[in-house]
């Protein structure tokens, strides 16, 4: 995994020749963006966290070290479908695309983290 690219990126920002594979990580599709725009090539919404985190953490700046601790466990009980996905996007780069506003403090960053530990 050592050669993957792996991004982040706001699902709002315009999809680039850079952006590789784009990989929508949010349970639900984004807020007035068409699937046109949004230039998705794979939807991993079994690999967002699950409604119940989604909605505890409410993108709170004091609530993100332990979501991103529940996040994790929630993806390592599903680490066969993380491999699944690298495995179907093939190895070039890939941009995990969200909607948060926080660039910093979303599922994408964590799941980027997953990823480039090898899943």
């Amino acid at each position: 995994m050592a050669s993957r690219t792996i991004t982040t990126k706001r699902v709002y920002e315009p999809p680039s020749p850079q952006d590789g594979t784009r990989i929508l990580v949010d349970r639900v599709w984004p807020r007035g963006m068409s699937k046109k725009d949004a230039a998705i090539d794979h939807w991993a919404k079994d690999l967002a966290p699950s409604t119940g985190l989604r909605k505890w953490f409410g993108h709170d700046p004091e609530r993100w070290s332990e979501f991103r601790r529940r996040y994790r466990e929630e993806l390592a009980e599903k680490a066969d479908e993380v491999r699944a996905v690298l495995e179907e996007v093939g190895s070039g780069p890939i941009t995990l695309v969200f909607a948060a506003k926080n660039a910093a403090r979303n599922n994408a960053v964590v799941l980027k983290e997953v990823l480039e530990e090898g899943g």
